[in-house]
């Protein structure tokens, strides 16, 4: 009897069989490691970090270069991006829409904690809540479509001052009344919310009510909408509750493709 040659694992045959196209799912791997490679890469490199073989590799680069997904440095050798993944990267930014995403993930938030929350764009005068879900555990009826928050005493207002010009912010606190917008902050505290990407303010409005905010980025690290929510404070009890609006700012960020803002 002739002797088997044994078999010799690659991605191949070492992808999970989940009713999947294997070799669509493999390509994909490729094409991860150089969008998230900050040069082209030389082919060891690549299956390094894929994590297979140089002939694996090279025939898969070689595919998608041949289909323009990749190119091929005539000179170094090194591979990068092609112009087809470009055109669908373009395409696919052209279909976000950070607002529609935003609220998609509040309306979820809101259904499963004691958190009412929303969405709010920058206008002339100020943050505009154009999203807005009352929670079945927790509501403030005051807040709407369309309700203008005050700049200076809410945590939306104040990452919208981190974030936007100050001629933008000079222009708009002129169009909301003195003792509606509040107290400027201070720059360190302005410094402290851009740097943590994040807002909370308790007791400001209401007693024993919280106040939460973060940005929401474009894929050019643009402020395209920021995301905000009121609470009680007696019933946001565990780290999972008073870390929730932040846990969503982040999934929408990587969603709307504002994470590398902050990257």
């Amino acid at each position: 009897m002739s002797q088997q040659t044994p078999t010799i694992d690659t991605p191949e045959t070492t992808k999970p069989r989940d009713g999947t196209v294997q070799s669509v799912s493999i390509a994909a791997d490729f094409l991860r490691v150089l969008s998230a490679a900050e040069q082209a890469l030389p082919l060891g490199e690549i299956a390094k970090r894929v994590g297979t073989g140089r002939s694996t590799a090279h025939r898969y680069m070689q595919s998608l270069v041949k289909e323009r997904l990749a190119q091929q440095d005539a000179v170094s050798g090194h591979y990068d991006l092609g112009p087809l993944s470009l055109s669908i990267g373009v395409a696919a930014l052209r279909r976000v829409d950070p607002v529609e995403i935003a609220g998609r993930y509040i309306k979820e938030l809101c259904q499963t904690h004691a958190i009412s929350a929303g969405v709010a764009i920058w206008t002339e005068r100020g943050p505009t809540v154009v999203r807005w879900h009352n929670s079945a555990y927790f509501a403030i009826s005051a807040i709407g479509l369309g309700t203008i928050l005050p700049i200076d005493n809410t945590a939306c207002g104040l990452v919208c001052q981190a974030h936007l010009p100050a001629r933008s912010i000079a222009e708009a606190r002129e169009h909301q009344p003195e003792d509606f917008r509040g107290t400027p902050p201070t720059a360190a505290l302005l410094k402290q919310v851009y740097e943590e990407r994040w807002c909370e303010m308790t007791n400001h409005l209401l007693s024993n009510v919280a106040g939460q905010a973060a940005p929401i980025f474009d894929a050019q690290g643009e402020l395209a909408c920021i995301v905000t929510s009121v609470a009680d404070l007696g019933r946001m009890q565990t780290a999972d509750q008073l870390s929730a609006l932040k846990s969503v700012a982040d999934a929408i960020n990587r969603e709307t493709g504002g994470s590398h803002a902050f990257a």
